[in-house]
Parts: structure tokens; C-alpha cells; sequence
């Protein structure tokens, strides 16, 4: 996901896992981040200013009382102007001068003049985590809405085992996003599936699809940054869920039906993203069926329609599905939406190579059921899911007689 025409300072601090702080740095500027470095002078030790400087493409802070810097006021400026404040990785030092409000460097005075979020990505050693003081420290500032990420469990410099290790990319990458996002879907109760389903022939067979699922996460992913409570209810994927989500594994299109059913009561908005299959195996073979057989007749009946069925009993519940089509994309997708019952129907043609199943891309079409058409250009599945969701929003919002059938 784009982080263009964001501002954001990166705070350094004198950890081991300072060095790990470069490959975020490359990470935020490769996604579009203007990024200001600021060092502590113990971070200085670890990683020079120049490694930072050649990456943002500008000047490191890394003093307060610095003549040749432009004036501090400039930049306690910067920090109130920033559109988020990392400090990544920091130490148990840093988190008791936050807590205290000790202003006594020049990332302290920074970071007590921030006014946008604020992310702590702490890193240390041994149980200097689970101390009560550090704690103490990370209570006081939660409550202040900082926000924290858990340091990971692992091996560590001191080659102890324990919780202290420094988060993976991936994991403070989304934090970033999170806080960033808009706060739009605070209040809403969103349930989303996604993935295949398998239909048992054997029990080493089955009946399945092309899906991965990634655009099923996706939209978990977003609801969750955008301050929603999220359900994913997900068939068999290789992917792993979003920290935060609440999140069911089911098999076959009947288990995901019946998960759907009980999460339907307390959903304000429902997604389903997932690929159910149309149909499964009348009667499952309780052995393996022997290979090269001559003539295996395997006879199919219809999985039940969650769509269809739960549009008929959910209320005001906003319900938005897709509709994945090889041909006539747009009439298709409208005789399902009428057909269907629902409010949202997502369309797109899974024949196009590098779109739908399984790719990182997708192009889809938004029609509603009040006559609305929005057609979305290939983009990241990441930013299709935000803008199915502004899309969802701009309907509830506007819709004359409300959402519910």
C-alpha cells in the first residue's frame, strides 16, 4: 500500500537491532514516505548517519544544540507537522523518558511535540521486557493512545531466548498502515470470508478452486486498519491472518455456512470474498478411491447458497459479495446482484492474466443495488479493499431508504 505524500519521522535508538531500522527506512521510502531520520547518540554507534542519509535522500538529525542544523524550533515544526511519529527500534530508556516526559535529547523534545499518532516499536534484551517498571511504562503510555507493538519471542543478542526481538518487517509495516488509515469504520461489526472451500471426494481427494485468498485478507486487513472489529471466516490459504482479527478456519461450503450464521447477529457489514463451491460430492468414499479405474462417475449436488441466504435474514446489515466472471462481466454480475438479494456486488474478470485468483492484483467493478457503477483500474489488492470500503461507506451513508432488503 502507497504511503505517497505521507510524512513521517523515523526515531532511532541505541539498540543492537538499530541496524534493523535501515531496511525499515528503505522499506518507507521505497512505498513513497518522506522520511526524516532522527539518532540518539547511542543509535550513532551502532549505525552511522550517513547509512540514514543516503536512504531518506536527507539530512539526519541527530543533535539538538547542532549548529550546523537548521534551528531546533524548525525542528519541533517538523514533528507537529508529521503525519506520524516511528521509533523504531526503542529501548527501555526511551520508554521510561516517554512515559515521564523527559525531554533531555533531541528525539525526546521531538517526540513531546508530536502531534499525529505515535508508534513504539520496542526492542531489548532479556527480561528487561517483562520488567514491572518497563510495564509500568508501556501501561502509562498505552493509555495515552501510543502505540506499542509486542516485541517478538526468539533468540536474543545476548543469546538468550526470550521476548524482546525486534518485529518483523511485514508486522511494523502494517502498524504504520493501521495508524495512518482512517478511522471511518470505528463501531462497525465487519464479517468477511475469503479463500477456497474443499469438498471431501476421499480422503485424500477433494473438490476445490483457484483461490488464494488474498483478496479475502485484504479486505480484512483494511477493515481492521480502518478501526473496524473484524471477523474472517477463511478456507484452507497459505496466508496468515491479520494481528487483531478474529478469525475461524473452516473446511467445506456447509462449515463456512454455519460460521457465517452464528457471526451474522452482531455484523453490521458482511464481505464474502470467498470462493464457495457450487457444489459437492453426494456421497463422500470413506476409502481411497483406487486409481485407474474405467468410467468413475462421481455425482455432485448443490452446496447451499450463503449469499442468498443470509441476505434474507440479515436485517440492516450491509451485504456485499463478489462475483468472479470469465465473460459479459457487467451483465452477469447484475443478474447475481439482482438475483441475490444484496447490496454491493464486486465484479471481475478472473480470465485476465494478473488479476483475480491468486495474484497481488485486481480489477474490479462496483455495482449497487440503487443503479450506482464504479469501475476500479488494476491496482494492488491492498487498495481495491479501501476502496470496496469507501465505496460500502458512501452507500450507507447515502443510501435514501437505508441498506436493508
Amino acid at each position: 500500500m502507497s504511503l505517497a505524500g505521507r510524512e513521517l519521522i523515523l526515531g532511532v535508538t541505541g539498540s543492537i537491532a538499530a541496524y534493523k531500522a535501515v531496511y525499515l527506512l528503505r522499506e518507507l521510502v521505497k512505498l513513497g514516505a518522506g522520511v526524516t531520520v532522527v539518532l540518539t547518540e547511542h543509535a550513532r554507534h551502532f549505525v552511522g548517519p550517513l547509512t540514514f542519509r543516503t536512504l531518506s535522500r536527507r539530512q539526519v538529525l541527530t543533535d539538538l544544540f547542532d549548529p550546523e542544523t537548521d534551528a531546533p524550533v524548525e525542528h519541533v515544526s517538523l514533528a507537529e507537522r508529521a503525519d506520524l511519529f516511528v521509533i523504531a527500534p526503542a529501548t527501555a530508556n526511551l520508554l521510561a523518558k516517554a512515559a515521564h516526559g523527559v525531554a533531555d535529547d533531541l528525539l525526546t523534545t521531538m517526540l513531546l511535540a508530536a502531534r499525529g499518532p505515535v508508534l513504539v516499536v520496542p526492542a531489548m534484551d532479556g527480561e528487561m521486557w517483562n520488567h514491572p517498571a518497563v510495564q509500568a511504562n508501556v501501561a502509562t503510555l498505552r493509555s495515552r493512545k501510543v502505540v506499542i507493538l509486542e516485541p517478538e519471542w526468539g533468540e536474543l543478542a545476548s543469546g538468550q531466548v526470550g521476548k524482546g526481538r525486534f518485529p518483523e518487517l511485514p508486522v511494523i509495516l502494517d502498524a504504520i498502515h493501521r495508524c495512518l488509515a482512517p478511522r471511518d469504520l470505528e463501531g462497525e461489526r465487519v464479517l468477511i470470508t475469503a479463500g477456497p472451500t474443499r469438498e471431501p471426494i476421499d480422503p485424500v481427494r477433494y473438490l476445490s478452486n483457484r483461490s488464494s485468498g488474498k483478496m479475502g485478507y485484504a479486505l480484512a486487513g483494511a477493515a481492521l486498519r480502518r478501526g473496524a472489529t473484524v471477523v474472517l471466516i477463511s478456507g484452507p490459504t497459505a496466508l496468515m491472518p491479520p494481528l487483531g482479527v478474529t478469525s475461524v478456519s473452516v473446511q467445506t461450503a456447509q462449515e463456512m455456512r454455519d460460521a457465517v450464521l452464528q457471526h451474522l447477529p452482531e455484523s453490521t457489514i458482511v464481505v464474502k470474498a470467498a470462493a464457495v463451491a457450487d457444489y459437492r460430492p453426494k456421497r463422500q468414499q470413506p476409502s481411497k478411491i483406487r486409481s485407474r479405474q474405467d468410467d468413475l462417475t462421481i455425482e455432485l449436488m448443490p452446496n447451499p447458497d450463503i449469499l442468498k441466504e443470509i441476505a434474507h435474514q440479515r436485517g440492516k446489515v450491509f451485504l456485499a459479495g463478489f462475483a468472479a466472471e470469465v465473460e459479459d462481466v457487467k451483465s452477469n454480475a447484475l443478474a447475481k446482484l439482482k438475483a441475490k438479494g444484496i447490496d454491493l456486488m464486486i465484479a471481475n474478470d478472473v480470465s485476465q492474466a494478473g488479476i483475480g485468483f491468486e495474484a497481488d492484483e485486481n480489477q474490479v467493478l462496483l455495482l449497487d443495488r440503487w443503479g450506482g457503477v464504479v469501475e476500479l483500474p488494476r491496482m494492488e489488492k491492498t487498495r481495491v479493499a479501501d476502496a470496496i470500503f469507501d465505496r460500502i461507506l458512501t452507500l450507507k451513508n447515502s443510501a435514501p431508504a437505508g441498506v436493508s432488503g
